[in-house]
């Protein structure tokens, strides 16, 4: 990986590498691993699942009253293929996958790549590093959820709602939400995904005092 696109790549992902070589390996599919004798990010995949497990685990069992079952159902829409997929593709991490051969570059592909990168970051920078990465990147499944969680949360103790306000930037769209006092701040490529990412990051801060 060259240091134009290693830039790129950890620009897209947020997180500077101490280890360049990890980072290529995160990029790297096993269609292309022969090729100069790398490694491919499979076993970083299998890693990062399991961190992805863990931190969405957690942060369902901190911010939810459910039962064992709902929770159990609500986790199910973070780790899904179709979360991990999308979670991929907003950053734009597929552009830098290296590969040989015809591959699909969506669904599985994307998904283990987002988790290949969870691994790498892990590695590279420990738990907290990999858990700032999710709470910025990682969004579950069905469209406004944590706009919904954030206005619920509000309104049984103000009669407020939470305030958006939005600012179009280079990099994608700058989403700030305040309520009760408090306010959160996220980018992402959409106004509606920035949305949801602020809208998470606020219900976090909140649930946490």
């Amino acid at each position: 990986m060259k240091m134009p696109e290693r830039n790129a790549a950890e620009e897209a992902i947020g997180y500077t590498f101490a280890d360049k070589t990890l980072l290529a390996r995160c990029f790297c599919h096993s269609s292309a691993a022969h090729e100069g004798g790398s490694e491919s990010n499979e076993r970083l995949e299998f890693l990062g699942d399991a961190v992805v497990q863990l931190y969405v685990t957690d942060l369902l069992y901190r911010t939810d009253r459910g039962s064992e079952g709902v929770l159990t159902a609500k986790r199910q829409n973070y780790v899904s293929r179709g979360a991990l997929e999308a979670a991929c593709e907003s950053l734009g991490l597929i552009g830098f996958l290296r590969y040989s051969g015809e591959v699909l570059l969506h669904g599985k592909t994307a998904a283990n790549l987002y988790e290949a990168v969870v691994g790498g970051i892990y590695l590279d920078g420990g738990y907290a590093a990999a858990e700032a990465f999710l709470a910025r990147t990682l969004l579950p499944q069905e469209a406004g959820n944590f706009r919904a969680l954030l206005q619920e949360f509000v309104q049984a103790r103000s009669k407020a709602l939470p305030v958006y306000s939005s600012q179009e930037t280079e990099g994608g769209v700058v989403c700030t939400v305040s309520a009760l006092g408090e306010s959160a701040e996220a980018c992402a490529p959409t106004k509606k995904l920035a949305e949801r990412a602020a809208a998470r990051c606020l219900f976090g801060k909140l649930s946490e005092q």
